[in-house]
């Protein structure tokens, strides 16, 4: 069905009997578009061998801390960084115990206090190790500090026993990992978002543009259908596939990316311009392809609209949230950017480092408002989006109640 399509799952594996049905889990999440990791604890590997998880992922399997090959390269923060979620399952009592201490001795553990991705559980164990009030303590500790606890269910144990401590089978893990993406606290409003380049053309084969490649843009709309709103995603011309229950509207030019910006957002509750908008466009279009002749070109250019602040304008205007690449004096730049084009939020990002911003699948981006600025974490474009979508979300909601 294809409901978790483009997520990241860090799937940690602990162990107990349940680690079995890890293999039916991963084949699980991947039918349903998921791309799966998976990290096993020493003890998992005496229930299940990495080789059967490596066979079903399709990628290499992590068991070590300590591994010199993957942490020249410090492989267990880019890992943390990976992950859209990590689900641990089974998640033993003895593992429960070292995350809600907070200890890092071991991969999964180190992944778990490193990740800005929320982190699910599903306890696996004997129902009286789960009835203990260590384990039921811990288990409080970790629902306090976010932590989803999917489970335990009931029935019979491998130990004979009967009662809570049973993993929950793979079909309700996976629909609890589904429902885990959708917070429904947009539900019943529109959300435009724009994104990746446009393209202003010079001749019938040439045109002017830039490197963006709309994963930021196509990121936040899935954020923003994953938090149950109606979603217009406009892009300009890119490669990607459409985020699933998005509506897309594919234009080429600044001036059709204003044409359909308009007509989206006549009822728009929140508008998120993400595109990299050609700022000039050239005053004339050859209408034949311009030859190699002259020694030097000379062309005129025209100041192309300015989508977001023509947006701004409208009477209601929608909850404005704008994006800008900076390269240099970032914090300024964006707060002139919020009072010039009357922004309710913008998120700014220095794309002169080479390994975020535009073509990349990482960012790093500061949040500015105007009642400060928060720097979110470097990690992968879609987790960022959801952590962009959460904080706008709240002050959407903060503004529509002061009203």
């Amino acid at each position: 069905m294809n409901r978790l399509r483009g997520k990241q799952i860090l799937l940690g594996i602990t162990g107990g009997i349940a680690a079995y049905k890890g293999a039916e889990l991963v084949r699980s999440l991947r039918k349903e578009g998921a791309k799966v990791r998976v990290v096993m604890t020493d003890a998992a590997q005496e229930f299940i061998t990495p080789l059967t998880l490596q066979a079903l992922s399709g990628l290499p399997v992590h068991t070590s801390l300590l591994d010199p090959a993957a942490e020249a390269a410090m492989g267990h923060i880019e890992l943390a960084r990976w992950a859209d979620l990590v689900l641990v399952a089974p998640a033993s009592a003895d593992f429960l115990a070292r995350l809600a201490q907070g200890r890092g001795d071991d991969l999964l553990t180190t992944l778990c206090l490193a990740t800005p991705a929320p982190i699910a559980v599903a306890p696996a164990m004997n129902q009286g190790m789960w009835r203990s009030d260590a384990t039921q303590d811990n288990i409080r500790l970790l629902v306090a500090r976010g932590v989803r606890v999917l489970g335990p269910g009931s029935g019979e144990q491998a130990c004979g026993d009967n009662g809570l401590g049973r993993m929950l089978e793979v079909p309700a893990l996976i629909s609890e990992t589904v429902d885990g993406f959708s917070s429904q606290a947009l539900a019943g409003r529109k959300v435009v978002v724009t994104a990746g380049p446009t393209r202003e053309p010079l001749d019938p084969v040439r045109f002017l543009s830039n490197h963006s490649s709309g994963k930021m843009g196509f990121a936040m709309a899935a954020a923003a259908w994953e938090a149950g709103a109606e979603v217009i995603l406009i892009t300009g011309p890119v490669h990607l596939e459409t985020p699933p229950g998005v509506t897309r509207v594919d234009v080429v030019t600044a001036e059709d990316m204003l044409a359909a910006a308009l007509e989206s957002s006549t009822d728009c509750d929140i508008f998120v311009g993400t595109a990299a908008v050609a700022d000039y466009r050239p005053a004339w279009k050859s209408p034949q392809k311009i030859k190699k002749s002259a020694e030097q070109l000379q062309m005129d250019l025209v100041r192309n609209p300015d989508i977001i602040a023509t947006i701004a304008r409208l009477d209601p205007a929608p909850f404005m949230v704008g994006f800008a690449a900076e390269t240099e004096h970032l914090l300024d730049h964006a707060r002139k950017k919020i009072v010039d084009k009357k922004l309710d939020l913008i998120c700014v990002n220095d794309v002169s480092q080479g390994h975020i911003g535009f073509n990349s699948d990482q960012n790093e981006i500061t949040l500015v408002h105007a009642e400060g600025h928060e720097k979110l974490p470097l990690t992968t474009k879609t987790t960022l989006a959801r952590l962009v979508m959460e904080q706008l979300t709240t002050l959407y909601l903060e503004q529509q109640r002061a009203k």
